[in-house]
């Protein structure tokens, strides 16, 4: 019979087996994970730790960082909704509408004519303007099915944006103070400027309590935008049995506002489902920076960057000097 010890060895050697599986690569990896918890990390810290390890150990569960990156950020959406009073939501989101209207048709319009210009192909160079004009990676990933883009087409689409959101996340605040933006100008312009709604929200919320509310409202609201836009491009691509992606969780993030506006218990403990869905957004943002590789920067290519970077830079700076003028 097995004495009291060899027993308690067992029972802690099956506690502890799984740690003894984990690599040093793998241990760092949730190290920096676990560190993105805490009140220490902030988005921008957390998106420079992330690129940092794609860069040098390489994301050990890379595989199953897309689907943990969009599950994360719309739960943490969702969450910032709570912290929204519906009455603002509304009024921004009225006050968004030109811009929101002028700049995605604008940038869909230069997007195609960049392309013709640069010789990309017809359909990658749809995927980047769509995701410059809408909202980043979930514009294209609602878009690729409709154009029956391949694997290829779409990697280069989601790599060219996702170069520039995690550049847009450090210089965006940058720049806003360097002008002098209110929270309320720089909320706008983060909104429409800037891609994935990730990079949207962290930028913003470096900045300010008002500039995240007025970009993450602005930035919905152009989310919405990926159903017509759907149709017009299945339209244009000639193919209409393609099913169309809803990003239905931002009807969520409209009914957690409504919950906050009229039901003063969900008031009371809005503010704790704020604070978690923000350290949900460190964290994304931490998962986002470890997905870069240097393979993603090879698949994108030259032509595909400048063709995003034009797009961006142009619509960058037509809607901060709108925004400047009127807000």
């Amino acid at each position: 019979m097995k004495n009291n010890q060899t027993l308690q060895n067992e029972k802690e050697n099956k506690i502890f087996y799984p740690l003894k599986n984990i690599s040093i690569r793998e241990a760092i990896f949730i190290f920096a994970l676990i560190f993105c918890l805490t009140p220490f990390a902030s988005p921008p810290i957390a998106l420079a730790i992330g690129i940092i390890i794609a860069f040098s150990i390489g994301h050990p569960y890379l595989h199953l960082n897309h689907k943990a990156t969009k599950i994360l950020l719309q739960f943490s959406v969702v969450g910032l909704g709570f912290g929204m009073d519906l009455g603002k939501i509304m009024q921004v989101g009225k006050e968004g509408i030109p811009f929101t209207i002028v700049s995605i048709f604008g940038t869909l319009i230069i997007g195609y004519y960049i392309g013709r210009w640069l010789n990309i192909h017809k359909k990658t160079s749809h995927l980047i303007s769509s995701g410059t004009a809408i909202c980043g990676g979930s514009a294209i990933a609602a878009i690729a099915p409709i154009l029956n883009a391949n694997a290829n087409e779409m990697s280069v689409a989601l790599g060219t944006v996702f170069i520039l959101n995690s550049v847009a996340l450090i210089i965006f605040p940058i720049i806003g103070h360097l002008l002098h933006l209110t929270q309320t100008q720089f909320g706008f312009w983060a909104g429409i400027a800037i891609h994935d709604t990730s990079s949207v929200v962290g930028a913003a919320a470096k900045y300010g309590n008002v500039a995240l509310q007025i970009a993450t409202t602005v930035k919905l609201a152009r989310t919405l935008w990926i159903v017509p836009i759907a149709f017009v491009t299945s339209f244009l691509f000639k193919n209409k049995s393609s099913k169309i992606s809803i990003p239905y969780f931002i009807f969520l993030f409209l009914a957690a506002s409504v919950a906050r506006t009229y039901f003063p218990f969900i008031t009371g403990i809005s503010g704790q489902i704020v604070n978690i869905a923000k350290i949900g957004l460190t964290v994304t943002l931490f998962l986002i920076g470890a997905g870069l590789s240097k393979e993603v920067l090879k698949t994108v290519g030259v032509k595909p960057l400048v063709q995003g970077v034009i797009l961006w830079i142009i619509i960058s700076v037509s809607s901060l000097l709108i925004i400047m003028r009127m807000v």
